[in-house]
């Protein structure tokens, strides 16, 4: 009696066992599935400047959850212009990120890089002139004979000659001077150029010094004086497009509620900013993404759509390119650069 209790005993203890590791090794693999279901895709986004209110959306995504709701993981990489974005993009140092169509169109054009436009987020150039009132400058023809101020660094330089010849002027017509972007402010407002060339990205900025000089900016954007063509886009290395199609088109949708979010929460978009950028305010940030927004969020987008590229538009943005950088017209076909598939519907 006593040892079939034991054999008892044991058979019973090695069928708990046994059911012990099944129910271990199906926790274990629930746990395995359930972290594979939760990792992120990861996803480096390249910045094609220094952070800003104008790069607000991809803060936005960030600190607001729309990139880990898409299921991503978005790490930020610095950038220093369009041209350095989209060789790190084209090298595979990032998969996606913001920089100029106009320098992807240019690079295309000449070194063929395998990057790609899939989506606009600025349908309007952010190119202007900022002069204060009494300058006796009250449109673009009036800046003949006037002193102008400049970076050496913007793009707006490359497409100064075109402005000017669409108003009947050319560069011989104003005296240029190149000065570091900080010094643009108060060369303006202490009068020591008539005029100076910055980004409608800096309106509130630039009113927040008229002001503390006690004078009024005036502000004349390129765009309202036939310069009209589409800037910052979302472009993309081909290899992620083509090897990670799925994880691009959940970054575009997650992408562009993040745009939306900002737009309609320009507190939240700046403090999502802020909170990643501790030498930024939110009051400034608010400012610039204020002035941002409306570069993508205006007529044309009412027209068109937001983050689309119309073939026509983007017909005229290479014809204005071509003519700036002096390149042959015939050397690129704009649609080649684009790829509106991945686009949410």
């Amino acid at each position: 009696m006593t040892q079939r209790k034991t054999g008892l005993s044991r058979l019973s203890i090695a069928r708990g066992l046994k059911a012990s590791a099944m129910l271990t090794g199906t926790f274990l693999a629930g746990i395995s599935l359930s972290g594979a279901a939760l990792a992120l895709d990861k996803v480096t986004y390249q910045l094609d400047w220094l952070p800003g209110g104008d790069k607000a959306p991809i803060y936005v995504c960030i600190h607001e959850g729309f990139c880990k709701d898409a299921g991503l993981e978005v790490t930020l990489e610095p950038g220093r212009g369009s041209s350095e974005a989209i060789t790190k993009l084209a090298t595979g140092t990032s998969d996606i990120g913001s920089a100029g169509i106009e320098a992807l169109m240019a690079a295309r054009a000449t070194e063929k890089v395998p990057v790609t436009a899939v989506m606009n987020v600025f349908n309007t150039g952010p190119h202007a002139f900022y002069t204060l009132q009494g300058s006796g400058i009250t449109s673009i023809m009036d800046v003949k004979g006037k002193s102008v101020a400049t970076s050496p660094f913007t793009s707006s330089n490359v497409f100064l000659p075109l402005v000017l010849k669409e108003n009947g002027m050319s560069e011989d017509d104003i005296t240029l001077t190149k000065a570091d972007p900080g010094a643009l402010g108060p060369l303006l407002m202490t009068g020591q150029a008539d005029a100076i060339i910055a980004w409608l990205t800096d309106v509130s900025r630039y009113t927040g010094q008229a002001k503390e000089a006690g004078k009024e900016l005036v502000i004349l954007p390129w765009a309202d004086a036939g310069l009209e063509l589409y800037s910052a886009s979302l472009v993309a290395s081909d290899t992620f497009l083509a090897e990670r199609p799925d994880v691009a088109k959940r970054f575009l949708a997650a992408f562009q509620k993040s745009l939306i979010f900002a737009h309609d929460n320009p507190d939240k978009a700046a403090e999502a900013v802020a909170a990643v950028v501790p030498e930024l305010t939110a009051e400034d940030v608010k400012g610039s993404w204020l002035d941002a927004s409306k570069l993508a969020f205006n007529s044309i987008t009412e027209k068109y759509g937001l983050g689309t590229f119309d073939k026509d538009r983007l017909a005229a943005t290479w014809s204005r390119v071509a003519e700036a950088q002096g390149l042959d017209p015939a050397s690129l076909d704009p649609e080649t650069v684009v790829d509106r598939s991945f686009l949410p519907e």
